[in-house]
């Protein structure tokens, strides 16, 4: 049995830990794990991947609006599989230097295969047994696959699967309402594809506040169908590909949708049916993810999980902010406690959303209506907005009466993933406070005027929604 002072199950946000380690002490005996290509999902299959492949629907859907502005411009011809072959390339060449890093290191024993606990802090892999008193669980997730009858017959794809496509099919259904279904579905039909989404959930983009959902639907629908409240019961092979049968939740009213392919994008699971925790008397929950503390210390002492392997927050930049608080805690015998209270998010559809914090219904649950502010502003009624001839778009920001304190805010509209950062970065000062924003001065005219100005309309929830509700454009 081979010991080392640190195991790595992961190569994504885990090595942000490694490098730091070995660099603090370059004698230190490492173990590197990962079944699959190194780099971790967010390279591999996840982020960086799918966000190369919607720069380019965005710059078509852009083009495709250009008109208005007196400028007549058209997409003459989209070629796929260049699409594709870039991302792959630009992938592939990054995953080829972290393996050669990881090969070639002096400090760290490198292990591309599959490992499993056999017991409390040992590990097989490769045939071999190695043993550590600390260990990081950087694991990741995979795609869910739900029950549906006839879809593993027929076939089907994945996030993961999806970006070995090398055709573009005429028609592709869509399982699933989240945002990797609404990412997917922009990318299919920006390049032409016919889409259909099907989500489950009577709310598309359900983890979004619900007038955000509805106005991201509305835009999303002028390019493919999106149905809600609907569930696949079965799928079958047909003479010309695949049919869906479906079922509304609300009304029991079937139909039948023709594709030729179908996609699933229901979310993702846990890893550790492979890795076998509970040989190691490491407690998960019901669902297989790593139960965890505050700390990020799984219930053995001295064993980490952070990433999506403990399911909390299944986004790149909250890995890597757990392996920070890993770092603290593993490394430097720190008791730091992890954080949520400001993750944010973005989806990048056409239009773009980005969102931190509490929803209003949050936010009103926890401290009452009498306590919580709204502040609306629609981008149109900026200079900049005006500019860009935008229309709906708009910045919802949640603050606590008393004190002033920035509780969430949501974005709906042309660079959301952006104008949200100015308001995360206030959420992690000390007093949280919309004061930065309402006095600091903003350039104009700049977009950046509709989140200023969103703080500066606060209103009473019951008035903010006569607002939002007396002023939509068709």
């Amino acid at each position: 049995m081979k010991e080392y002072e640190l195991i790595a199950i992961g190569t994504g946000s885990a090595m942000n830990i490694v490098g730091a380690v070995v660099q603090r002490n370059p004698e230190m005996k490492v173990a590197v794990i990962d079944k699959d290509e190194p780099g971790g999902i967010c390279l591999t299959r996840g982020c960086i991947p799918s966000k190369m492949l919607l720069y380019p629907a965005e710059l078509i859907r852009t083009i495709a609006n250009t008109e208005k502005f007196g400028i007549d411009v058209q997409v003459k011809e989209v070629d796929f599989q260049r699409v594709m072959e870039r991302m792959r390339k630009a992938i592939q060449k990054d995953i080829d230097t972290i393996r050669q890093g990881l090969s070639n290191s002096e400090n760290i024993d490198y292990y591309p295969a599959p490992a499993e606990f056999v017991g409390p802090y040992k590990l097989r892999v490769s045939d071999q047994t190695i043993t550590s008193k600390m260990i990081l669980l950087c694991t990741g997730s995979k795609p869910t696959v739900p029950p549906i009858k006839g879809l593993e017959d027929v076939g089907y794809l994945t996030s993961d699967t999806f970006l070995q496509m090398t055709r573009l099919p005429k028609r592709i259904a869509v399982i699933g309402g989240g945002y990797i279904a609404a990412e997917y579905g922009h990318f299919l039909s920006a390049m032409g594809s016919i889409v259909t989404i099907i989500g489950r959930n009577p709310q598309f983009l359900k983890q979004e506040e619900p007038e955000i959902s509805a106005l991201a639907k509305r835009e999303l629908e002028k390019y493919m169908t999106i149905l809600t409240n609907h569930e696949v019961k079965e799928v079958r092979k047909t003479s010309t590909g695949k049919k869906l049968l479906t079922i509304n939740r609300a009304d029991g009213a079937q139909i039948a949708i023709d594709t030729e392919e179908i996609l699933v994008a229901t979310g993702r699971s846990s890893h550790t049916d492979l890795l076998h925790p509970e040989k190691a008397g490491i407690d998960t929950d019901r669902n297989g993810w790593i139960i965890v503390d505050e700390y990020m210390e799984s219930s053995q002492p001295n064993i980490w999980a952070f990433g999506d392997a403990n399911g909390k927050h299944l986004f790149k930049h909250a890995a890597n902010y757990e392996s920070q608080i890993v770092y603290y805690n593993a490394v430097l015998k720190k008791r730091v406690k992890a954080d949520y209270h400001a993750i944010p998010h973005a989806v990048f559809t056409y239009p773009e959303i980005g969102a931190v914090g509490l929803r209003e219904r949050e936010a009103i649950e926890r401290f009452g209506a009498d306590n919580v502010l709204i502040g609306f502003y629609r981008y149109e009624n900026t200079a900049k907005g005006e500019a860009m001839a935008v229309r709906d778009y708009f910045v919802k920001v949640i603050v606590k009466r008393d004190d002033l304190k920035i509780l969430g805010a949501h974005i709906i509209g042309p660079h959301a993933s952006v104008l949200i950062q100015e308001v995360v970065n206030l959420m992690y000062t000390t007093t949280q406070n919309i004061t930065p924003i309402t006095r600091g001065m903003h350039i104009h005219p700049a977009l950046t005027e509709v989140v200023e100005r969103a703080f500066r309309s606060l209103m009473e929830p019951a008035h903010y929604h006569h607002v939002q509700e007396g002023h939509t454009h068709s």
